[in-house]
């Protein structure tokens, strides 16, 4: 076989292969949830304040060597950090707020997509269940599809680590 027959099955393998992809989801949503001993009012102060959300952001935990920096008022629509580490780079700012029930985030990671989170606040008997999740819209972007795939254990351990710390923060106040 000429050496042009290999390059034309691999080229079509190839096509195939990025075809395929297109089949994957385009939009990706990542939840996890707790039970959290505290009100409702309590977890939504800490997740609608730049400082608040600082001393339960799972990525300090696990990366000593984090940059953030606070921009925009304290608390509310506006209020984010910037982040440096080894995750990544990019700003989360909350988008919108519903008193005492939700705290919605834009996240910007450059090149890597524009997320969004949304911390939800709902009472229950032992204290508050709380609802974190991520939506990811990855478009045509074939890479990105993929990489969706992987977004729930990715993110699910992130938002796991992110509710203990949450527990503990409220617990220690």
């Amino acid at each position: 076989m000429a050496i042009q027959s290999y390059l034309l099955i691999g080229a079509g393998v190839i096509g195939a292969l990025g075809l395929l992809t297109f089949t994957l989801p385009q939009k990706v949503h990542v939840e996890r949830e707790a039970i959290i001993n505290a009100e409702p009012d309590t977890l939504y102060k800490l997740a609608s304040s730049n400082t608040g959300f600082q001393t339960f952001n799972p990525y300090k935990s696990v990366d000593p060597d984090l940059k953030i920096e606070l921009f925009g008022p304290a608390t509310g629509v506006g209020s984010g950090f910037s982040f440096d580490g080894k995750d990544g780079k990019g700003t989360q700012t909350i988008s919108s707020l519903e008193a005492n029930q939700s705290v919605t985030m834009q996240i910007d990671l450059g090149a890597k997509g524009t997320p969004t989170q949304t911390f939800k606040f709902h009472k229950v008997p032992t204290g508050t269940r709380v609802v974190w999740g991520l939506d990811a819209d990855f478009g045509n972007n074939p890479i990105g599809r993929i990489i969706g795939l992987f977004m729930d254990k990715m993110m699910g351990e992130t938002f796991e680590r992110g509710l203990i710390n949450l527990s503990v923060a409220v617990a220690s106040k």
